[in-house]
């Protein structure tokens, strides 16, 4: 088959997910003698790896496909492709609605996507790449995608609707992909997909999160491995044991709450109660002190009273997650709350988002003052205003705080570990000198 010398631009929308997905089709591209160009300017061909999560990234994701189309009419660009979660979503109704785009590509079948993407640009498909990935990320972290899809019925979810099932990765794919990576100069590996903690279970039946993440700790180079995504609901007890005990292991955790009421879990769906949840992050933190916990939550759902909301700041304020973010309720067509009156005006949502965030602001602002005078070992991921800019254990990259360290040290290189004091701080970041 003939190859495309076209110059290929890839547009990537949305989460750390599609990252990945846009990686591995650029291995593929690359590894067909494509020319892969940073400027969408300099493209014969542009590929767009939507988002269709909820309506703020479905705007963009369909404002950046119009952009293209406008620059394809002008002569500008000779194709254009658009794959992702909107396309799978929405395909019928965009190929109606944006007809000048080429093809639209789904994102359920991740091979099958791949190869008729690559046999568009005139490329094939190469197995022996399996686990090959372009990085788009600093060389010295990589996300790794463990699962497909989602089994949980959260009712404002439609991440099922594009994604389908669950789909654990096998573990001796997952392990080869995690070598690779540490082959690439990889320290930190970022363990993600839908629901974490629920890998393994349409294997045999257990959720074995607990073994990937000590296999992959037995990779050398592999110095951090930090888990985002774990759903609460019939957590295993053992990933707690394997966090506390594994040298290698963040002792951070992402755990998306969404909310704390009984009333609101109950009817997001989310399969636990307050008490349960509660319990769980409380023996979290008690067995392992040092913990970093994350969580996201859901603000003016249909459902939360002005009495679940004041709860949920209350529960904010005596908990104190170490970082937190907030997303407002966004209607999703074809999910379950879907039929639920959208009975809170928009403006409302943002003043509880707004009231749950400077709570959180005064929380961090206070863990920060106590981390003065205290050591840290952090990863340098950049330089920037005179600054090495880098993270703890406590910090994933671009939705943490970062530490802000004095270049006293000519010899500091990007993507290295170092030891420093903290010496000064901000509500979102640390000011430190090395050690």
């Amino acid at each position: 088959m003939k190859v495309s010398k076209d110059k290929v631009k890839l547009i990537t929308l949305g989460c750390s997910k599609n990252l990945v997905d846009s990686e591995f089709i650029l291995s593929q591209l690359k590894n067909n003698d494509v020319q892969i160009v940073d400027d969408e300017n300099e493209a014969d061909n542009v590929i767009i790896n939507t988002c269709g999560f909820i309506e703020k990234a479905k705007e963009e994701s369909i404002n950046t496909i119009l952009k293209a189309v406008k620059r394809k009419e002008a002569g500008l660009l000779k194709k254009v492709y658009v794959t992702g979660c909107l396309s799978d979503r929405y395909k019928p109704e965009l190929e109606k609605d944006i007809p000048e785009v080429d093809k639209y590509f789904g994102a359920t079948d991740k091979k099958h996507t791949i190869i008729s993407l690559l046999n568009e640009l005139g490329c094939d498909y190469k197995s022996e790449l399996l686990g090959e990935r372009e990085l788009s990320t600093l060389r010295h972290f990589a996300y790794l995608k463990i699962s497909e899809g989602c089994n949980n019925p959260c009712s404002f979810c439609a991440i099922p609707i594009m994604r389908g099932k669950h789909k654990s990765k096998p573990l001796d794919e997952i392990l080869k992909e995690a070598q690779i990576l540490a082959s690439k100069g990889v320290k930190e590996i970022i363990i993600i997909g839908q629901d974490t903690t629920y890998w393994g279970f349409d294997l045999d039946k257990k959720r074995n999160i607990a073994n990937v993440l000590n296999e992959i700790s037995n990779i050398n180079g592999i110095e951090w491995i930090r888990l985002m995504y774990a759903y609460p609901s019939r957590f295993p007890d053992e990933l707690i044991k394997e966090i506390r005990d594994n040298d290698k292991i963040c002792k951070y955790i992402d755990i998306p709450v969404q909310h704390i009421t009984d009333d609101v879990l109950k009817s997001m769906r989310r399969g636990i109660t307050k008490k349960t949840q509660a319990d769980l992050l409380n023996k979290i933190r008690n067995e392992i002190p040092e913990i970093a916990i994350r969580t996201t939550l859901i603000t003016g759902y249909p459902d939360e009273t002005e009495k679940d909301f004041e709860e949920l700041k209350e529960y904010i304020s005596d908990f104190k997650f170490d970082r937190l973010g907030v997303f407002t309720y966004s209607n999703e067509e074809g999910t379950y709350a879907a039929n639920i009156p959208d009975r809170i005006p928009y403006k409302e949502k943002l003043r509880r988002q707004k009231e749950l965030l400077v709570i959180q602001k005064r929380i961090s602002e206070e863990k920060n003052k106590n981390t003065v005078g205290k050591e840290l070992k952090v990863l340098i991921d950049r330089m920037e205003n005179d600054y090495y800019i880098g993270r703890s254990y406590k910090d994933a990259p671009e939705v943490d705080q970062e530490i802000f360290v004095s270049p006293t040290n000519s010899s500091m290189k990007i993507g290295e570990f170092y030891n420093v004091r903290i010496y000064d701080y901000e509500e979102f970041d640390l000011f430190a000198e090395v050690i």
